[in-house]
């Protein structure tokens, strides 16, 4: 297909084309496209949900948009269920149904957008989980051979928010699936604060431990609960692409030594900040962003939300260029007010 429109493959909801694109629904369509002679020699961009990048102009090459479906309990020993499902899956549906399944382990990570695929690129992670942390392995077809390969977690060389997709391996792959590994021995994760009070005004504890079940005052949250809690927090807080265009937390938070947070917390005693195993300690973005006066203000189209600091949206209109401003824009000030680097969690193109 020549001169294919991006909008719709694109959460921000840039009005782009790609100059080529194959839809992938099986791996042969894939395996046709990587060897087809007459856009052998045409850069390439894989794109799933479109939840991750920012697209600042048409693409000049050939687009894979990866559909690839399907979802299996692949295995089970006496520890855990082994859960493979396709590259083109979506996200937070696959994470319903391994609930639906009795499977439970992923949600935490319920309601981020995107696919499958994308999750190990980025090594989502959200409400105290990262994906890596169920990870098993994926499979992947190399671009540049078309074959098939398999990368375990040592492979991927996940950190946060980052993997060897986004370093070496960066638009050399398509993931086609990716196998999970959900124990057996399940124990709930709430203790992120947000998390923690959606639980509470829903009748649940924070933790199986601090439940009160004889006072009849609260009981340890399932699953399911804790599903629910984080799609509804998230709903609170993160407008809907469909309806505002973005990308979803467009900045990291940054992680800095222990020396620095020391001088920045003398000056900024309210500073939101987590310590970090190695010392270090991380700090929440959004708060750095809003203290700098960013929540609510645009730049034309471009904008900043006004519930969440951490998402730039587009009001209508903006391109990838206005977004890319916009972010720019907030980085000076931060380090200039800070000190400290904040960067993009996006794919920039």
């Amino acid at each position: 297909m020549a001169g294919y429109p991006l909008k719709a493959h694109n959460t921000f909801g840039f009005d782009v084309h790609a100059q080529f694109a194959c839809l992938v629904e099986r791996e042969e369509q894939l395996l046709a496209a990587v060897r087809d002679s007459r856009v052998a020699d045409l850069p390439r961009l894989v794109l799933g949900g479109g939840s991750n990048v920012v697209l600042t102009g048409d693409f000049a090459g050939l687009v894979l948009l990866v559909a690839l479906r399907g979802r299996r309990v692949v295995r089970e020993d006496q520890d855990a269920w082994y859960v493979e499902a396709a590259g083109g899956e979506p996200w937070h549906e696959f994470v319903a149904w391994t609930l639906e399944q009795g499977l439970p382990g992923l949600e935490n990570l319920a309601l981020i957008p995107g696919t499958v695929g994308a999750a190990p690129i980025q090594n989502i992670g959200a409400y105290g989980m990262e994906m890596c942390e169920r990870f098993v392995s994926l499979r992947a077809i190399e671009l540049a051979t078309g074959e098939a390969v398999e990368l375990d977690a040592a492979a991927c060389r996940f950190g946060y928010r980052d993997s060897f997709f986004k370093r070496e391996g960066r638009e050399r792959f398509v993931i086609t699936s990716v196998t999970f590994r959900l124990p057996k021995v399940w124990q709930p994760r709430a203790g992120y604060a947000d998390l923690a009070r959606e639980l509470a005004a829903r009748g649940y504890a924070a933790s199986a431990e601090s439940a009160d079940v004889a006072a009849g005052t609260s009981m340890p949250p399932t699953a399911q609960a804790i599903f629910d809690a984080v799609v509804a927090v998230r709903r609170a807080k993160l407008p809907d692409p469909l309806e505002l265009g973005n990308a979803g937390s467009f900045f990291k938070n940054p992680v800095i030594d222990a020396a620095q947070f020391d001088v920045l917390k003398q000056r900024e005693p309210e500073i939101v900040s987590y310590p970090q195993l190695d010392g270090r300690v991380k700090l929440a973005a959004g708060w750095l962003i809003d203290r700098c006066g960013w929540k609510g203000r645009a730049m034309g189209a471009a904008a900043v939300h006004d519930r969440q600091a951490l998402v730039l949206v587009n009001r209508g209109g903006a391109s990838g260029a206005d977004v890319l401003a916009l972010a720019r824009a907030i980085q000076r000030d931060v380090l200039g007010r800070f000190g400290v680097e904040l960067e993009a969690e996006p794919v920039c193109l």
